[in-house]
């Protein structure tokens, strides 16, 4: 390692130790593979395993891996200055632990000198409510000597070092910049900094050690701490989505511009933000389009100014479902990833009334801080108390448990990436009208215990419609114009219609509805338990539009339809439950597939069906699909060949019985026997 980065960070140059991978593992797998097997051949099974032998025996087990620079400040004597010891072990060499990642998370700090854990020095991230220095400039010039300068002034020792034997605790560091060759590019790794300021100052150190060498550099390591100076824009690989993380926007435009701009450069890198499913439904990515809300700074997030803006948003989602459910994605449910807090426990929404009587009783200026987040932190979580899978995530609201969790941030999870920028900018003007306007008049609105019907009725496209139209009603009331058009994407896009057909003037209508997955008990897998989910069951919405209720009715599969008036003259609305498919592992494994559904418009007076049509899960003709649509239009055609205008039961047929489910009022479940004035 050349002496630059230590003259420009002040610490003394022999201190940096080369690092070495461990031979010990190696030569064992060596000894371990067949006599005809050498380590570089490629009869090895595991590609990894085999790239990472080829590796390490070609560099040889003698040579560095890089080097390794102990660094810290946040326990450093002198409170300015960058602390640094001489790293010794047992062995002699500082031998790292075997691995694929960069040497900076490969420290054998388990084999350095003890130390007491009174004494430790561990990482602890600066309050976010402290105050903030500038952050400094640019740290050395050609020759490196600025920076050496700068320290002096402070008064830091630029050769001081810690030479403590096992028992010695003052000044001890266990942290390190990490230098190292790798893939044809120099990689400096970081180490966690205590503040932002820290970590800039290390960058600078960095571009000025480069810059004295004529070398660049590849950083990498740990992230800098939270600071609102700093914009971080976060790509992440997840299981069959990219997880971008834009900075945060202090306006609208920069807000539009950020998320106009994330949709084109996905679009470039043949990225998409929609996909297609084997029978041409049309979903979202499975990502989430998280909205994170808060202020500049922790010290000005809205939500710890005025804890009642928290109360007021739980409290209008809960009263208005459709903002649970019209952006959300395909997983929904109790057991989602963001579960809205009344789909959690029974007595939910009784505890929630609680909580929101102690915020309406006191003043905002009587409420520090952390009240907000004592008050819903138990509250707002999943069903197993998890409080990042929730509908409202306020890990980063106020959390005791560590300062990165006090940033005054309140993360929206129930909205899925939509296929269009403009999609999800009306998503995000919605939610910022919100809070304007619950930050002028707070809601003050009991939350409806909603029981049963919460499922019954908002998972059916007509009733989230109708919910969602009174939003728009009262923004529009409080001085908000949104316009209903402006979402009528996101309505056709989540309940798509499969088929309509008219007979006798009666029309009816099959569209898409929402059913949440059953998480089935553990089950032993090849990397452990896992919790499967019942997929197999889906539910439509049937609309009957012209109907005469005494003279014509409406059957499923010779059922009749638990029809309920819209309040519009002759329409009507219900939801059919029905088990689509037979997986191996699900909730009933012993009843059968309902599909095809069978739809009649049946005469009461002459007991015949007039006519009706068809609806199948897959296509009709026994066409295997093994390979997902490319575009919306073969989407929409395989849609398309499972919908019949025809197909209803010919010749007379017996008038079905009327069926009642209390519970479930809305919906014919057809896994249920069919018995009049059925009581389930």
């Amino acid at each position: 390692m050349t002496s630059e980065p230590t003259r420009i960070l002040g610490v003394d140059p022999g201190l940096p130790v080369p690092a070495f991978e461990d031979p010990v593992p190696y030569l064992t797998r060596e000894q371990r593979l067949p006599e005809n097997v050498d380590p570089l051949d490629s009869k090895l099974d595991d590609p990894e395993e085999r790239a990472r032998l080829a590796r390490v025996f070609e560099r040889g087990l003698a040579a560095p891996v890089g080097y390794v620079l102990p660094l810290q400040r946040w326990n450093a004597p002198h409170e300015r200055a960058w602390y640094s010891e001489r790293w010794t072990t047992r062995r002699g060499r500082l031998f790292l632990v075997p691995g694929d990642s960069p040497i900076g998370f490969r420290l054998p700090l388990e084999s350095l000198p003890h130390l007491p854990n009174e004494t430790y020095p561990y990482f602890m991230p600066a309050d976010p409510f402290a105050p903030r220095a500038p952050f400094p400039g640019p740290t050395a010039d050609s020759d490196g000597q600025r920076a050496i300068r700068h320290r002096a002034a402070a008064g830091a020792d630029p050769q001081r070092v810690s030479e403590q034997g096992p028992a010695g605790a003052d000044g001890a560091v266990r942290t390190a910049l990490a230098v190292e060759p790798r893939n044809g590019r120099l990689c400096v790794f970081l180490p966690p900094t205590e503040t932002a300021n820290d970590y800039v100052e290390l960058i600078n150190c960095v571009e000025a050690a480069a810059d004295s060498v004529g070398q660049p550099v590849h950083v990498e390591g740990y992230t800098p701490p939270a600071d609102e100076r700093l914009n971080v824009i976060k790509v992440t690989p997840d299981p069959g989505v990219i997880e971008v993380n834009v900075q945060p926007a202090a306006s609208w435009r920069e807000l539009a511009e950020n998320t106009t701009s994330l949709y084109e450069e996905a679009r470039v890198s043949r990225l998409g933000t929609e996909k297609f499913m084997l029978d041409g439904r049309h979903t979202g990515t499975g990502g989430g389009n998280h909205i994170v809300l808060g202020g500049s700074t922790p010290a000005d997030s809205p939500f710890l100014r005025r804890p009642d803006l928290l109360k007021s948003m739980v409290g209008y989602w809960v009263n208005h479902p459709s903002l649970s459910y019209l952006f959300a994605g395909t997983f929904i449910g109790p057991t989602s990833q963001a579960p809205r807090v009344d789909e959690t426990r029974g007595d939910a929404v009784y505890e929630l009334e609680i909580a929101f009587d102690q915020i309406r009783r006191s003043q905002p200026s009587e409420l520090p801080p952390w009240t907000v987040d004592r008050i819903f932190r138990n509250l707002l979580v999943d069903v197993t108390g998890n409080t990042h899978r929730a509908e409202f995530c306020i890990d980063k609201l106020y959390s005791p448990d560590s300062p990165t969790g006090r940033l005054g941030l309140v993360e929206l999870r129930a909205f899925e990436m939509p296929p269009h920028a403009r999609m999800s900018l009306v998503q995000q003007l919605l939610v910022r009208a919100l809070l304007a306007r619950f930050w002028r008049h707070p809601y003050e609105e009991p939350p409806i215990q909603w029981g049963t019907r919460l499922h019954d009725m908002f998972l059916l496209p007509h009733y989230v419609e109708q919910d969602f139209q009174r939003v728009i009603a009262e923004m529009r009331r409080a001085g908000y114009p949104f316009e209903s058009e402006w979402f009528a994407p996101h309505r056709e896009f989540r309940f798509p219609v499969f088929g309509r057909v008219c007979y006798e003037d009666i029309e009816v209508e099959l569209r898409q509805a929402l059913e949440p997955w059953y998480v089935l008990g553990e089950e032993p897998g090849a990397a452990g338990t896992s919790r499967p989910v019942d997929s197999s069951l889906e539910r439509i919405q049937v609309r009957v539009r012209g109907l005469v209720n005494e003279r014509y009715a409406v059957t499923c599969n010779g059922r009749r339809l638990p029809l309920n008036p819209t309040g519009t003259n002759g329409e009507f609305v219900c939801g059919v439950r029905f088990r689509a498919w037979q997986p191996p592992h699900c909730l009933h494994p012993t009843i059968p597939v309902h599909a095809p559904l069978v739809f009649d418009v049946v005469d009461l007076a002459a007991s015949r069906s007039v006519g009706g049509c068809t609806y199948h899960v897959a296509h009709p003709g026994g066409r295997n699909y093994n390979v997902f649509p490319v575009n919306a239009n073969e989407a929409e055609a395989r849609r398309m060949a499972r919908f019949f205008a025809f197909g209803h039961t010919p010749g007379p047929m017996a008038v079905p019985p009327q069926e009642s489910n209390p519970q479930y009022p809305l919906t014919l479940d057809l896994r249920r026997p069919a018995t009049a004035g059925d009581r389930y």
